[in-house]
């Protein structure tokens, strides 16, 4: 049971975690609304551990087979507060969620990546409240956004076990009739300032915000402003060289995988008479992505970005992580094989993997699911799903780019198709719209349209016996115009219309060396059989890489075996298949600097 405050970048102290064991029930004839088993009193057959799903084996019922409707219910002791809103949050639940409250209606949402809330004070009766869930996952439909959850029952290929209903924190919190929203920090780096905007409910004439920012131990701004309206914004001086001594030749306070600076946030709602009404923690990173030159910049300084594909699943939990510190092991595995990120790979993660990047020092790449096909509502249930993730996430430092389309998924005409390609347009403009503060790629590993990174996929480096696929492999990699001119599969990288602007390029997909140690049956794009010559394979790979001219930055596939994937650096129950240190040492062959030198490329 998760029980860490699943929210860490607004934080209230008082809550109330409803993870654990839960009442449940398939609904494979859809009896249940007809029976209404959101009725109080009535009970459902099975148990389920929260916020583990069926198809798991944390959940304890370990059932892969698929059922698209399934019920949950829960009896809590939780009772209304003079003053206050109840509010019932969910981390996240595939797919349709209807709440039941004490046998009435209270809330819906659609979305199985993203978080909601329903305010749950009307409902409430006496000391025992009864939440009744219903959740509709229709397995087979091609228009939702599901990522790499399968269809069937069985796992194959590159498509892992569906997960259906509750997977990320249950839980309520009081929340004062005067209270903050939300809160976004947007840094203003080159002007060494950050920009506040609270979001406030509940206020009156009168009523003001005092906030507190400090940096290791000491304060260094705080204040009061008036509410004028819902909404208050104001920017503050962070650099404070008169307490830091800091400049931008150095880190200093400027957040790096090197250097993960944090800034504290001590938010309050103040009434008429100076009372505290509200209270709220959180923090934030400064720093900057941008691109120029063909090259990224975090925080105006040349970055090479060394990710690796995360898939984000686990063997007894599926989606769901067993616990906190397993979502800060894979950053810090990755990180000790000389990794600086990840690319999070369809799938919108638990925001306390997040958290540790932000605390660890972790590039992420931001990914949604993807749908299979292209339609009206796949657009629209796309576009529902990432608002609510980048309002969700807007203040991760850790995140410096956004992927909303990988290989063409859910746009599978987009090479010619206009308003296929339209849709990838207006997800590359909608995400800057609603955050210019980091990178957008457009449709990771071919066929893009408008584009920050032009991002590409090429798994044809062969195997140690074959020098003439390396040697192609090699020449596909040399250059910008080889890399761009000479794709590795019948996918074009950009879409008709559209070409290079002089974006950096990246291997955003390449690897996937297949090696098992699990005595597992299963595939990766090329084979090993002894440790050595994993080693081998995976040095001649970053060989032919580091020689590129024309990248500027990649991403490995991948960091651990996935179910039937075996070309993981981990295996899947996380046991790294050769010594960490020797691939740290490949990937620390060549620094930035070594990169911009040999290129020779001037850095103003």
């Amino acid at each position: 049971m998760k029980t860490e405050y699943p929210r860490p970048q607004f934080v209230r102290k008082e809550w109330k975690n409803l993870n654990g064991t839960w009442e449940f029930a398939f609904d494979d004839n859809d009896r249940g609304i007809r029976e209404k088993w959101y009725g109080k009193g009535k009970s459902l057959e099975k148990k389920i551990n929260v916020p583990f799903v069926y198809q798991s084996e944390l959940s304890g019922i370990g059932d892969r087979t698929p059922h698209d409707i399934v019920w949950y219910k829960k009896s809590l002791e939780l009772e209304q507060r003079k003053g206050y809103r109840t509010i019932l949050r969910f981390g996240a639940v595939d797919y349709e969620a209807k709440v039941y409250i004490n046998g009435e209606p209270a809330g819906e949402h659609s979305g199985g990546y993203t978080p909601f809330s329903i305010d749950i004070t009307p409902y409430i009766s006496g000391k025992e409240q009864e939440v009744v869930l219903r959740v509709y996952d229709p397995h087979t439909d091609e228009f939702i956004p599901r990522g790499k959850q399968f269809w069937e029952k069985e796992s194959r290929g590159i498509w892992y076990t569906n997960s259906t209903g509750i997977w990320q924190t249950v839980w309520a919190e009081y929340v004062p009739e005067k209270h903050i929203e939300n809160v976004k920090f947007t840094p203003l780096f080159d002007s060494g300032r950050v920009l506040v905007k609270c979001r406030g409910t509940g206020l009156e004439k009168g009523d003001s915000l005092s906030y507190k920012i400090g940096l290791k131990g000491t304060e260094i701004a705080e204040g009061v402003l008036l509410w004028k309206a819902d909404e208050l914004e104001f920017s503050v001086d962070v650099i404070c060289s008169r307490i830091f001594n800091t400049n931008f030749h150095e880190d200093g306070i400027a957040w790096t995988p090197e250097n993960p600076v944090l800034f504290d946030v001590e938010l309050a709602v103040l009434g008429k008479d100076m009372e505290v009404c509200d209270e709220v923690s959180s923090y934030f990173g400064f720093r900057k992505i941008h691109t120029e030159n063909g090259m990224v910049y975090l925080n105006n300084k040349p970055y090479y970005q060394k990710l690796v594909l995360d898939q984000g699943y686990w063997p007894e939990g599926l989606l769901t992580a067993p616990n906190d510190e397993a979502l800060k092991k894979d950053i810090l595995m990755a990180r000790e094989m000389g990794f600086n990120g990840c690319r999070k790979h369809q799938k919108i993660e638990d925001p306390r993997f997040l958290y540790w990047a932000d605390r660890l020092g972790f590039l992420v790449w931001g990914e949604s699911a993807s749908t299979a096909m292209y339609n009206g509502y796949s657009v629209k249930r796309t576009m529902d799903e990432w608002w609510e993730a980048v309002e969700r996430d807007y203040n991760h430092p850790c995140i410096v780019a956004w992927v909303p389309i990988n290989e063409s998924w859910g746009v599978p005409d987009i090479a010619r198709d206009s308003a296929q390609q339209s849709f990838s347009l207006t997800m590359y403009h909608f995400l800057h719209a609603i955050d210019g503060t980091r990178l957008v790629i457009s449709n990771d590993g071919w066929e893009m349209t408008k584009t920050d990174v032009c991002a590409i996929h090429n798994y044809r480096h062969g195997q140690q016996d074959e020098p003439q696929v390396y040697e192609e492999y090699c020449n596909m990699l040399a250059t910008r115009e080889s890399l761009i001119n000479y794709p590795s599969t019948c996918r074009e990288i950009y879409a008709h219309g559209f070409h290079h602007e002089g974006e950096p390029i990246m291997l955003t997909e390449f690897g996937g060396i297949g090696f098992d140690v699990s005595d597992e049956k299963g595939w990766g794009y090329s084979s090993a059989e002894t440790e050595e010559e994993f080693i081998q394979s995976y040095s001649r790979i970053m060989d032919a890489v580091y020689a590129s001219k024309g990248l500027w930055g990649f991403c490995y596939t991948q960091l651990t075996d996935v179910e039937q994937e075996i070309n993981g650096l981990y295996t899947y129950d996380r046991k790294p298949k050769c010594s960490p240190e020797r691939i740290r040492e490949i990937n620390e062959r060549y620094h930035v600097s070594r990169i911009v030198e040999q290129r020779n490329i001037r850095v103003l």
